[in-house]
C-alpha cells in the first residue's frame, strides 16, 4: 500500500518507518501523503494506542527532497503547505506519538520531531534546521514550535546558524527527552511506549489534548479547560475501573471505554 514508508503494528503499538534509504529518507510530497494516510488508519485501530516514528540508522529524515523545491514557485509552495496540513497531523492526532530519532534529522525532519509528543535520540543523531543554508527559512513550524521546546536563543542559533546539534546537546537544552547509545535507542523507545500503552487510552487523549492547548492558551483559560477535561474523565468506564484496580492492589486493565 505503501511505498516511501513502512507502517506495521505489534499491538499495542505501532511504528511508521520512513523507507527511503538511498536519499536517506528526505521528504517529498509523496511521503508526506503516505504518512497523513497511516496516521487515519491507525486512529480507527482500537489495538494500536502508541505510535513510533522513525527513520534508518542513517537518517531519521534528512531534510526536504530538493529536486522537489528547485522548479518551485512561491504560489504552489504556499498551497502545498495549506492543503496537506502535514506538520499539523502529529499535533492533532488524539494518540501518544513518539519519534525516535537516529542520524540525521535536519529540516522537516526536525520540523517533524517537533511535533511529537516525546522525543528518544541516539547519541548518534544529528538535529537541526539547515534552511538558512539554502536561503530558506523553516516552513514546516521551526520558527514556531522550536523555540517553544528550546527557548529563543536556542531556536535562534539552531536556525540562524544552521549547524546541527548532537543527540546529547538536544537533550541538555530540551530538544528531546532522553538519548541512548545507538544500540539501546530502540530498546528504550519500545520500552517506553508499552508503558504509556498500559493507560487508559481515554486518558492519554485527555491529558496529550491539555497539554497541546497549554501552548495557545493563557493560564486562566487552560485551567479552566483541563478542569472541564477532568471532570469528564470521571464519565469513563476507565476511570471506574483504575479506582478499583488501585483499591485492589492489582493492575488495571483499561478498555477506552
Amino acid at each position: 500500500m505503501y511505498e516511501n514508508i513502512l507502517v506495521e503494528r505489534e499491538e499495542p503499538l505501532a511504528f511508521i518507518t520512513f523507507n527511503r534509504p538511498e536519499v536517506l529518507n528526505a521528504m517529498n510530497r509523496k511521503t508526506k501523503e503516505e504518512v497523513l494516510a497511516a496516521l487515519a488508519e491507525l486512529e480507527g485501530d482500537e489495538g494500536v494506542r502508541v505510535v513510533i516514528v522513525r527513520g534508518s540508522e542513517k537518517a531519521f529524515v534528512a531534510g526536504a527532497d530538493i529536486n522537489e523545491f528547485a522548479d518551485t514557485r512561491p504560489m504552489d509552495q504556499w498551497v502545498d503547505r495549506r492543503e496537506q496540513a502535514y506538520y499539523e497531523a502529529i499535533p492533532s492526532f488524539p494518540k501518544p506519538v513518539i519519534a525516535m530519532i537516529r542520524g540525521y534529522c535536519l529540516g522537516g525532519g526536525c520540523e517533524l520531531i517537533l511535533g511529537c509528543d516525546l522525543r528518544i535520540a541516539s547519541t548518534t543523531a544529528k538535529i537541526g534546521q539547515p534552511e538558512i543554508n539554502l536561503g530558506l527559512i523553516p516552513g514546516g513550524g521551526g520558527s514556531q514550535r522550536l523555540p517553544r521546546l528550546v527557548g529563543e536563543g536556542k531556536a535562534m542559533q539552531m536556525v540562524l546558524a544552521g549547524e546541527p546539534i548532537s543527540g546529547e546537546e538536544a537533550k541538555a537544552i530540551g530538544l528531546v527527552e532522553e538519548v541512548y547509545p545507538d544500540e539501546e535507542v530502540e530498546a528504550r523507545t519500545r520500552e517506553l511506549a508499552l508503558r504509556i500503552a498500559e493507560k487508559s487510552p481515554i486518558a492519554l487523549r485527555l491529558a496529550k489534548e491539555a497539554i497541546r492547548a497549554a501552548s495557545n492558551m493563557g493560564l486562566k483559560a487552560g485551567l479552566e479547560y483541563e478542569t472541564a477535561l477532568f471532570a469528564l474523565l470521571f464519565s469513563t468506564e476507565d476511570k471506574a475501573e483504575g479506582m478499583k484496580a488501585f483499591l485492589e492492589k492489582r493492575k488495571a486493565a483499561f478498555t477506552g471505554r
